[in-house]
């Protein structure tokens, strides 16, 4: 999958030192060759929650049945 930058990606594993969890939306932010990207997750309230540098297989699109919802952030729980 080739991403470009603002695409919104989900996550795909967990990444514990960064909080986050797999299903987790991101931004690319940056796209580096031949498979890294560049990802910034987000809280509802727009902070910045982590910035992560990722292979593409660490992510994949949104899906058209893809359902958001909130979860507390590791600071806040």
């Amino acid at each position: 999958m080739t991403y470009r930058v603002l695409d919104t990606v989900v996550l795909e594993r967990d990444l514990p030192d960064h909080g986050l969890r797999k299903g987790d939306l991101g931004a690319v932010v940056e796209v580096y060759e031949p498979d890294g990207i560049e990802v910034e997750f987000v809280t509802a309230s727009g902070r910045t929650a982590a910035l992560v540098t990722l292979n593409t297989r660490d992510v994949r699109p949104v899906a058209d049945d893809d359902l958001v919802s909130v979860r507390p952030g590791p600071r806040s729980a």
